[in-house]
């Protein structure tokens, strides 16, 4: 049995072509919008995933400056304050085209199910025990946990037992023989791992966008929710807040509890 720790790992994030924006942005006379970049208006680092919900959501009203949509006479210029009125007005479409990428590492397959009941705007490839044999059993013990001595004793001593039923299993059925098919091999793993705990620590790559993470990060981090789950969303809600704050910045925290000012996005 090997102990270990859910981790979180941004992968990956939205990355603009910005000549691509200006050639369309000429075609409509938005280019003004685009000039703000060159003058410091907007986020000096190019905040990509903030720059592309404001423009998904200004090319809906066309408005990249007054006038271009004669019912348009003002624009916010101020992104952390259009991306709010966004929010605040439920605008939630736009916020489909920014997705973030996670490898969710050492997870339990009691983490993933509870993750699969969110499926809308969500991409996942998860670790297949059906391929991959289990040699030891990683496994996550939440701290209350740990304190419990005998608990301990007992659970470690069970794992171990697991471990070794695994191991019989494999040299039974001549797994790691010489010329032993691979169809073969997968046949017998996927068998095998119907002796593996349901907290066997896995691992996946998990996209959403960002109207699904707002509703993901306040279900699975509520009072009442799982909590191998409630850890590894309030670590995701820090790097969302670091990457794009005026997209997460809306959320209070309340013991552990990430709540945001505007719902339902």
């Amino acid at each position: 049995m090997k102990s270990v720790e859910p981790e979180v790992f941004l992968v990956a994030r939205p990355e603009l072509d910005y000549e691509e924006l200006a050639r369309y942005l000429r075609d409509v006379g938005g280019e003004s919008w685009l000039e703000r970049f060159d003058r410091g208006d907007l986020d000096a680092e190019l905040n990509d995933p903030q720059n592309l919900a404001e423009f998904a959501g200004r090319l809906c009203y066309r408005s990249w400056e007054p006038g271009l949509n004669p019912n348009v006479s003002r624009v916010r210029t101020d992104q952390t304050q259009y991306l709010q009125n966004i929010l605040r007005s439920m605008h939630g479409s736009v916020l489909e085209h920014v997705s973030f990428s996670f490898v969710l590492h050492n997870v339990s397959r009691v983490l993933t199910h509870e993750l699969a009941r969110h499926r809308p705007g969500v991409a996942i490839s998860q670790e297949s025990l059906r391929f991959v044999r289990l040699q030891d059993i990683p496994f996550w013990f939440p701290e209350w946990a740990r304190e419990d001595a005998e608990l301990m004793k007992r659970a470690t001593a069970l794992l171990e037992q697991m471990e070794e039923f695994q191991g019989w299993m494999a040299g039974h059925f001549g797994l790691d023989e010489e010329g032993v098919p691979f169809a073969e091999k997968k046949h017998k793993t996927s068998f095998m791992r119907r002796f593996a705990p349901e907290g066997v620590a896995t691992g996946l790559v998990w996209t959403a966008n960002v109207r699904t993470l707002r509703h993901t990060l306040e279900a699975r981090t509520a009072a009442g929710a799982e909590e191998e789950i409630r850890l590894l969303f309030g670590r995701i809600g820090e790097l969302l807040r670091a990457e794009a704050p005026a997209l997460f910045g809306d959320y209070t925290i309340e013991d552990g509890a990430w709540i945001p000012q505007w719902r339902k996005v």
